[in-house]
């Protein structure tokens, strides 16, 4: 069952002061002037992606033999992570197209590590496609999360999909850790 982070308005509110001051301070005077400042519809976008980046890669680059690996029997195994992380995503989208969000990241449904990889990166490629399609307007239409029955606006529901991608990025990064691996992003940039 999914189960996307618990609401946190105020967590909501500082990252999206975070990423506006990180935007800020990263400009200079000149580019002030000549570029027009970002809509919260294209912050959304950019992190949306980002994070979607980040678990593709690690997704594409986990050893195909190591799929099945779980730090601790209680837990998922990588591969799961993986899955439950798409299914969350499709979850965001559902929502927002008026669907009935359907759960289907059995891991039997995916068996090798190329399914995997496709379901991800298919899940966050329609959530982008929404998020685009939708913009700021759209985005601050009502819905109501299927899992807690509240009703909020859409983009509320993207930013705790973001939030909670996050929090199984940083769990995948411990599974690359325990397995001996080092991250994609914890790598030398070369």
């Amino acid at each position: 069952m999914r189960h996307p982070a618990a609401p946190a308005r105020n967590l909501f509110a500082l990252v999206l002061s975070g990423l506006f001051s990180i935007a800020a301070m990263a400009q200079t005077p000149s580019q002030e002037a000549s570029q027009p400042a970002l809509t919260s519809s294209q912050v959304l976008l950019q992190t949306w992606n980002d994070i979607g980046r980040k678990l593709v890669a690690m997704a594409e680059d986990f050893p195909e033999d190591k799929y099945d690996f779980k730090p601790t029997p209680a837990q998922r195994s990588f591969a799961e992570q993986l899955l439950h992380v798409a299914g969350s995503s499709d979850l965001f989208t559902d929502v927002a197209n008026g669907q009935k969000p359907v759960d289907d990241e059995e891991r039997a449904h995916y068996p090798g590590k190329a399914s995997v990889v496709a379901y991800l990166k298919q899940s966050f490629e329609k959530g982008a496609a929404v998020i685009r399609t939708k913009g700021d307007a759209g985005l601050a239409k009502i819905v109501v999360d299927s899992e807690s029955g509240r009703r909020i606006p859409l983009a509320s529901l993207a930013w705790e999909l973001v939030e909670h991608s996050g929090e199984h990025y940083g769990q995948l990064a411990v599974y690359y850790r325990v397995a001996g691996l080092v991250p994609p992003e914890s790598r030398p940039r070369k």
